[in-house]
């Protein structure tokens, strides 16, 4: 049987390393409380940090995505009101249109006053056309310049770039309209119809009147079908809004589950060490007070 030689100077060792143990753990304990944190640095949880690292750069691109989405929403915003307004407009210069459309019972004095308002109405829609957002044009696709259609002509000067915007993994979505699109191409135009009826009224020429209207009513159901598309689009958007802030709650609370300290049980936890801490003192005070003198006695 083998016997073990226990020293003094063993006995002193391991109740040192015993306080030191237990000085760490309240040590530890009480930067949880303080902090309000478990994890203060990559040391206390390899594991737990490569999560956080994770969660949080979820969560850097669900807040870019809400960003993008916010931008987009203004687009889309934007752009719905500007064709609620042209929509107003068109329908305006298409009632003057049936009220002159009689050329012949007008007198020319009478037929001036609507052709001097269509020609006021369609330089409100140029205007409208080249409404912009934060210094873009709303219809003029990527161009650098300032303006989709020409002030004075009403020719489109856009191109046929597009604006997008990612609002999700994945998930890009156009957040403009081209202005052919919705005013028609270069020629054969809005303004170009406006331009042509104003002639027409002025002329006393009925047939030309009946031709704007029937093109004044085909270009409203163009710029109806064009709104529907801006409105589908903006509730897309609006939708990945609410989705996203969803998912970055979700993604909040994992990871205040991961890095946060639980503040009842970390209280308790203290008190617990705090007593283990207070027994390791005592013990050692007991086992460093022999001295040479009471080991002669």
């Amino acid at each position: 049987m083998t016997s073990v030689r226990v020293t003094q100077s063993m006995l002193s060792q391991r109740s040192l390393l015993g306080v030191q143990t237990g000085l760490a753990r309240l040590a530890a304990t009480q930067e949880h409380l303080t902090t309000g944190r478990v994890l203060n640095r990559p040391s206390d949880s390899p594991t737990d940090s490569t999560i956080a690292m994770r969660l949080r750069e979820q969560m850097a691109d669900q807040k870019q995505y809400a960003r993008n989405a916010q931008d987009g929403l203004a687009w889309l915003g934007s752009i719905d009101t500007t064709l609620s307004s042209m929509t107003t407009d068109v329908r305006r210069a298409r009632d003057l249109a049936l009220q002159g459309a009689n050329t012949g019972s007008m007198s020319a004095t009478s037929r001036e006053a609507l052709a001097t308002e269509i020609d006021q109405i369609r330089d409100g829609l140029i205007a409208r056309g080249n409404a912009s957002y934060l210094g873009r044009p709303l219809f003029g696709g990527v161009t650098s310049d300032g303006q989709a259609f020409d002030p004075d002509t009403g020719a489109y000067s856009g191109d046929a770039g597009t604006v997008s915007r990612t609002i999700a993994t994945g998930v890009e979505i156009r957040v403009d309209v081209t202005g052919t699109d919705v005013v028609g191409p270069n020629g054969n135009s809005l303004f170009d119809h406006l331009a042509a009826l104003s002639t027409a009224l002025r002329s006393g020429d009925e047939a030309g009147v009946d031709t704007a209207i029937t093109q004044l009513s085909g270009r409203l159901e163009t710029i109806s079908n064009v709104q529907a598309d801006v409105g589908t689009r903006y509730l897309r958007v609006e939708g990945a809004v609410d989705a996203g802030a969803d998912a970055l709650l979700t993604l909040t609370s994992q990871l205040s589950e991961i890095e946060n300290a639980d503040l009842p049980s970390t209280i308790v936890d203290l008190q617990l060490q705090e007593v283990a801490y207070q027994a390791a003192l005592a013990a050692t005070s007991r086992v460093m007070q022999p001295s040479l003198v009471d080991f002669l006695r």
